[in-house]
């Protein structure tokens, strides 16, 4: 029994060690081998980003499985990343929904208060972590992704596109395939940068932004593709110097969010 228990043990922490090594190699992928994904594969892996953790367990999220090509290409001109989509195997919209729970309150003869700040926020967090799940339950299975943000380019449009709802808004898109190559792994900022212990400490920042600009510099400078001489605090500051989607308020109150 105990030497049973040892070996289930021993499985375990490898197991564990696997999936921690799985995490820690994350890279986004553009280009993709011409290999597709089974139609029960894809959605066995949904199903898995199912089990994300979700705010009283509202699971307040709705992916869009295109797989008409047309749609899939205006999908790339309306978010701008065209080439994203050129090779993938799979394309995913994923969407922050509180429709579900409309139609739920109306069951019980309540209404939905979705106009609250708090009523915005969940649904994109739930959103967020379940397509998070999926991301890892993708590669656990060999597969590569790249998150494609640039819905937020045109989320009316891409709203009209796709049929969605009041309650309904689309946060990103996904590209899902067997990776043509394999990209570096960018290294993150330092841990003592993003863990504060019993309180927010900002004087580290000074020093350990400089280290961490040198650290980026140099992968730049060595990585196999687009080498450039680049720090992070520089990148950083030129994207947030800058006011951008600008028509994403007025698009999101237009969907019955932030009325409040």
């Amino acid at each position: 029994m105990i030497k049973n228990g040892s070996v289930l043990f021993k499985n375990m922490l490898e197991r564990v060690i696997v999936m921690i090594e799985l995490l820690k190699s994350h890279t986004s992928v553009r280009k993709y081998k011409d290999e597709p994904i089974p139609k029960e594969k894809l959605y066995e892996m949904i199903e898995a980003a199912q089990h994300a953790s979700s705010s009283h367990f509202v699971q307040a999220y709705s992916v869009i499985h295109v797989t008409d090509r047309e749609k899939m290409e205006e999908l790339g001109k309306l978010s701008k990343n065209e080439r994203q989509f050129e090779t993938a195997a799979a394309a995913l919209l994923f969407c922050a929904d509180l429709k579900r729970l409309e139609h739920a309150a109306k069951f019980h003869d309540e209404k939905l208060e979705g106009g609250n700040v708090e009523s915005f926020i969940v649904p994109i967090v739930d959103t967020a972590i379940f397509a998070q799940n999926f991301v890892v339950a993708a590669e656990a299975e060999g597969y590569g992704i790249c998150y494609i943000g640039g819905v937020r380019n045109n989320p009316k449009e891409i709203s009209e596109l796709f049929e969605l709802p009041n309650y309904v808004i689309p946060l990103f898109g996904m590209t899902v395939g067997v990776p043509a190559r394999q990209n570096e792994v960018k290294p993150r900022l330092p841990l003592e940068a993003v863990v504060h212990e019993n309180r927010y400490d900002e004087t580290k920042y000074e020093s350990l932004l400089k280290e961490y600009d040198e650290t980026m510099r140099e992968y730049y400078r060595r990585r196999t593709r687009n080498k450039k001489d680049l720090t992070w605090t520089k990148s950083m500051a030129d994207f947030v110097s800058v006011e951008r989607r600008k028509h994403m308020k007025e698009f999101v109150q237009s969907k019955g969010f932030l009325q409040e």
